[in-house]
């Protein structure tokens, strides 16, 4: 299912960072010293939030856990209930964050079996993850080059799974000659490309007043024209 209004996509959304936040509390329940879900649930979703503001305000190593706990509202004692340190915090920020990317990702394009229709779905869902999740798609993409080593192996494999997507998509329609599309790797790259821009440049768009909603159907559409071309020669073949 693609969702064309955002704000219908936000409410899914919003549900889906509940539910990992719940899910990473039942995987880390031996670790986790709050043992009443719905309250360590709603306090790592605030410790979430209280971390990206600030990651990027100031920068993840710049930030202090003295800083989050003036940000989030919670005592010291309070943070070392779900996270050791900060290098674990930023484990459960990452785990939560590519979660929820693969999850609204696969339910959207479930039973999608049309190239087209499957293109265009991913590239709104993608666009409209990114400007609800804004601060964690900016965090990710700004702090990765500070990211240790497991952790930016786990972030780049995510960006690959991302793009293994679009080619996926590309390659089935290439192979049905709906895309003509000579080099789906390359072509995948690229709308990437066009879907960071969004959410690392987001004033810009915001001063020429144009929506997410907007935007995806530019991008739709400049995918669309680089392969009419060849998928209209295919037609006549």
């Amino acid at each position: 299912m693609s969702y064309q209004d955002l704000k219908k996509f936000e409410k899914r959304v919003a549900v889906s960072t509940e539910n990992i936040c719940r899910e990473i509390f039942a995987s880390r329940a031996g670790t986790i010293r709050i043992k009443k879900e719905k309250v360590a649930v709603g306090n790592l979703v605030k410790i979430f939030k209280a971390t990206l503001k600030l990651a990027n305000r100031k920068g993840f190593h710049a930030m202090s856990l003295r800083d989050l706990c003036a940000e989030s509202g919670m005592s010291l004692g309070g943070l070392y209930a779900y996270f050791k340190n900060k290098e674990e915090l930023l484990t459960l920020i990452q785990e939560q964050g590519r979660a929820i990317v693969a999850r609204v990702m696969t339910e959207e394009l479930t039973d999608v079996n049309d190239p087209v229709l499957a293109l265009e779905t991913a590239v709104r869902s993608h666009l409209y993850l990114s400007e609800v999740l804004q601060p964690w798609f900016f965090f990710s993409y700004m702090e990765t080059r500070f990211f240790h080593a497991e952790e930016g192996k786990r972030a780049i494999a995510g960006e690959l799974q991302t793009e293994a997507i679009f080619v996926d998509i590309l390659n089935r329609g290439i192979d049905g000659k709906a895309f003509a599309i000579g080099d789906p790797l390359l072509a995948a790259a690229a709308i990437k490309a066009l879907l960071q821009d969004w959410y690392l440049k987001r004033w810009k768009y915001r001063q020429r007043e144009i929506t997410v909603e907007a935007y995806a159907d530019f991008v739709i559409a400049m995918i669309h024209a680089y392969g009419k071309k060849g998928a209209h020669e295919y037609a006549h073949e």
